[in-house]
């Protein structure tokens, strides 16, 4: 274990403890400004609200408000809009589209598997649940912007990449010499265990266009100098099989993670950081080692908060710095505190 994850799991179990705050240094007043050196702060999220509006819906809400308060230049959604037992209606994706449109800053999503795969548990099809999910979160005309009050400009897949004009969800976006990318993975094993040919169809394919996507966002970082890079997913990648061992990636994320990102990072030897959700613990480590079982220490993770708890997560990014990521939790006093 390098000293680095050492450092981030005191730090965590000191935040849980409300005992000092999480990021290595005090985190600065919130500005949709980078500072002189480059920094700013940006908001991640994800796998809430779930379950009736009446229970989940006040206390997200308030936490998109706590969001507003804090200004960031940005926020990410990382999928599991809802639960994976209620049923996936028109009406249901709308509210949780009027949702992120009460972000008053740029709001940028990647779905989950709760938001269709799994809307087989309520006898709809996830393949035309997909659909309606890209028509209505990601529409072709609009491809070019974010969701949220004042969406910001941002890149898809569909049109850098049109031999995978489906994937209107992969997005691409720059923040100062930042470069940020969402590609589309979803829990618990991406679907390549999917039960019908279909879906196992549509993992490969999927899983094609989000290497060819990691790939092009490392190559324009190269082109253009980037000092860091940010990605963000839904899935949880990793299954835990004994705890004094490092953490293996599932079999689903081979061709994603292990095939595209692991290696792209090392080779680069830039800053990345990956933000996913799906397991809903929030953690900050760097788990990922290379085939020799050797730690990567480029690359980051974080794993945001999730149902019941109803937090988010303020990143700074400092390009440049020799530790460019840190956090600090958003706590929303309407929800469960895992401090007590």
């Amino acid at each position: 274990m390098t000293a680095v994850r050492h450092r981030l799991r005191r730090t965590l179990a000191a935040a849980a403890l409300g005992l000092a705050p999480l990021a290595a240094t005090a985190a600065p007043t919130a500005s949709t400004a980078t500072t002189a050196n480059g920094a700013f702060e940006f908001v991640a999220l994800g796998d809430m609200p779930y379950g009736p509006d009446a229970m989940s819906g006040p206390a997200y809400r308030r936490l998109i408000e706590q969001i507003n308060d804090e200004k960031p230049v940005f926020s990410i959604h990382v999928g599991d809009f809802k639960d994976g037992v209620t049923p996936c209606t028109d009406e249901l994706f709308a509210r949780q589209h009027e949702h992120f449109q009460r972000f008053d800053g740029p709001l940028v999503l990647t779905p989950g598997d709760n938001d269709w795969t799994d809307c087989n548990r309520t006898g709809e099809d996830p393949l035309e649940r997909l659909q309606a999910l890209r028509t209505l979160f990601f529409p072709a005309d609009r491809s070019n912007r974010s969701l949220g009050r004042r969406p910001m400009a941002v890149e898809s897949q569909s049109r850098v990449m049109p031999v995978f004009e489906r994937y209107r969800e992969n997005l691409r976006w720059w923040h100062g010499d930042v470069l940020f990318t969402t590609f589309h993975t979803v829990g618990p094993n991406n679907n390549s265990d999917a039960g019908s040919a279909a879906l196992r169809g549509e993992y490969l394919a999927r899983e094609s266009a989000n290497a060819a996507w990691i790939r092009a966002s490392f190559r324009l970082a190269r082109e253009r100098g980037a000092k860091a890079l940010v990605f963000a997913t839904q899935a949880d990648m990793f299954r835990r099989v004994d705890s004094r061992l490092p953490l293996r990636l599932r079999g689903g994320f081979g061709t994603s993670i292990a095939g595209a990102l692991v290696p792209q990072t090392v080779a680069s030897g830039l800053p990345v950081l990956l933000v996913h959700g799906d397991s809903h613990h929030f953690i900050a480590d760097q788990p990922f080692v290379d085939r020799a079982g050797r730690p990567i220490a480029n690359l980051w993770r974080l794993e945001v908060f999730g149902d019941p708890r109803t937090h988010a997560v303020k990143v700074r990014v400092e390009p440049g710095a020799a530790e460019p990521f840190s956090y600090a939790p958003i706590w929303n006093a309407m929800s469960a505190d895992p401090r007590r």
